[in-house]
């Protein structure tokens, strides 16, 4: 009888088990999209349990900061199409969400709580009034992929905009650039960087977009730059380049015009010839040499297509007495000897 009774439990318990993940599968996603809400009505379910939440293509002006809160289990949330101008605070208590769409509203500004949301995959923001991101907003949003602020009104992107080391699409096109950040070379995944129609703003390029060593797509048509970085030329995976619209005097109209494989060739050859000239700056070891820090010599010999091939040796060592004096402290200084720039500056 016992094991009568324990055979018809069994089947009821797994009855009860599937009605629950059934309850679960239909609160996963909650759609109140297009239907021209102005506000919020009260929620009758359980925000714990909603996974994906659609408040696109409403009226909507706020959100409010206690429902924001009550999702702990948001991994989407879409309010592109509203008429939003900020969003809760309580945005950084999403600690599992991955994407948020908050284009098409009339944003100035995200709330620094965003870094909060440390698993964010996709941040799109396009067609807002945005004039600033979080200032440190790179330093915490480690897993973002793709991020889009396309159609606002930005000067600039943080600094921290370098730290985004999983990032693989950045598109800022149709705003206000001024400039890039520097040291773009931390952006080691990053395959499409779009920075086009920026119009009369943008007229100039760091030499670390030339180390983008992932870069696919490169779009910086529409802007006002004349003179292409030579780093560009060791670009190896990049296919695609659109710089028209721009008045660019280096590489010259004729060979912009014969394609992508001729620009680069052109700036290799140009950042090559740089580093070969004689004119140019010396080395950093040259510097030493000139100011006596080093006893070397310099042998030549081999010559090849009349180019003097020269080693240089350093059999003994000085000391540096006298190179601290602030008439050569700044001469010596690392960012003045190891920069690329001068190092191949024209």
């Amino acid at each position: 009888m016992m094991y009568e009774q324990q055979q018809f439990q069994q089947p009821m318990l797994k009855m009860d088990m599937r009605k629950k993940s059934i309850e679960e599968e239909k609160l996963e996603m909650l759609d109140l999209s297009g239907m021209s809400l102005e506000s919020l009505p009260s929620p009758s379910i359980n925000l714990a349990t909603i996974c994906k939440l659609d408040l696109s293509n409403n009226n909507l002006q706020n959100i409010p900061e206690s429902l924001t809160a009550r999702l702990l289990n948001l991994m989407v949330l879409d309010v592109h199409s509203n008429q939003l101008r900020s969003l809760p605070n309580s945005i950084g208590c999403l600690s599992k969400l991955k994407i948020l769409n908050v284009s098409g509203n009339l944003m100035e500004y995200l709330p620094k709580t965003i870094e909060n949301c440390r698993a964010l995959e996709e941040l799109n923001a396009n067609f807002n009034k945005l004039s600033q991101l979080p200032d440190t907003i790179g330093f915490e949003l480690i897993t973002l992929k793709k991020l889009s602020v396309n159609s606002n009104k930005l000067i600039f992107l943080p600094r921290t905009t370098s730290h985004l080391t999983a990032l693989r699409v950045l598109d800022a096109r149709l705003n206000c650039l001024r400039s890039l950040p520097d040291d773009l070379e931390n952006l080691i995944n990053l395959e499409t960087l779009n920075v086009s129609q920026n119009f009369q703003y943008l007229d100039s390029l760091p030499y670390s977009i030339g180390l983008l060593l992932s870069l696919v797509e490169l779009d910086l048509s529409y802007n006002k730059i004349k003179s292409l970085p030579d780093s560009i030329g060791c670009l190896k995976k990049l296919q695609k380049l659109s710089v028209e619209g721009n008045p660019l005097t280096s590489p010259p109209p004729l060979v912009v015009e014969q394609g992508l494989h001729a620009v680069k060739e052109y700036l290799c050859q140009k950042m090559n010839a740089g580093h070969q000239s004689p004119t140019k700056k010396k080395s950093w070891v040259g510097k030493l040499v000139k100011y006596g820090t080093f006893n070397g010599y310099v042998r030549s010999g081999a010559r090849e297509r009349d180019q003097e091939c020269e080693a240089f040796i350093m059999p003994e060592y000085r000391t540096m007495d006298g190179l601290a004096s602030p008439r050569y402290k700044g001469m010596f200084s690392p960012s003045r000897l190891f920069s690329p720039r001068t190092y191949f500056s024209n």
